[in-house]
């Protein structure tokens, strides 16, 4: 029996995933950890805080270097959102004001619900269905 079975569960959730269920995976964990942020800062506590708004620059931080914008006519605009949320994050992570932190999340959770949309009108989507010049790895890795 594995160590610890929910590692064993989230890495073969992780391994096994499509691009499209990797972005939507990132963006709820992004999600996650701003809407935890906002209430440790609003408790004062700031060791949950800063942990919680380094884990989501990361997230953004991957989001950001991931993304094609050769792809994309609108991908210079989704990197424009994840350059000011990084820019957010600093921020909220330096003044501890969770107002900045609230502020990251309303602009982000509407993407979230879209990129699970997208996700689930892939997954329903046949493979023959998918136009030929745009693979349907393709149509993901384009904007992921």
């Amino acid at each position: 029996m594995p160590a610890n079975p929910y590692a064993s569960y989230r890495d073969t959730a992780v391994l096994s995933a499509t691009p499209a269920q990797l972005v939507t995976m990132l963006y709820d964990r992004l999600l996650l950890d701003l809407r935890t942020a906002h209430a440790a800062l609003g408790t004062g506590n700031d060791a949950e805080a800063t942990y919680r708004l380094g884990h989501a620059g990361d997230i953004v931080a991957t989001l950001a270097d991931s993304l094609d914008v050769s792809k994309w006519d609108g991908a210079n605009d989704l990197l424009g959102v994840y350059l000011y949320t990084a820019q957010g994050i600093i921020s909220a992570t330096a003044s501890r004001n969770p107002d900045t932190v609230l502020e990251c999340i309303t602009l982000l959770e509407p993407l979230r619900v879209s990129w699970h949309e997208a996700a689930s009108t892939l997954a329903r989507q046949p493979e023959w269905d998918v136009p030929a010049a745009a693979g349907a790895d393709q149509a993901v890795y384009a904007v992921a």
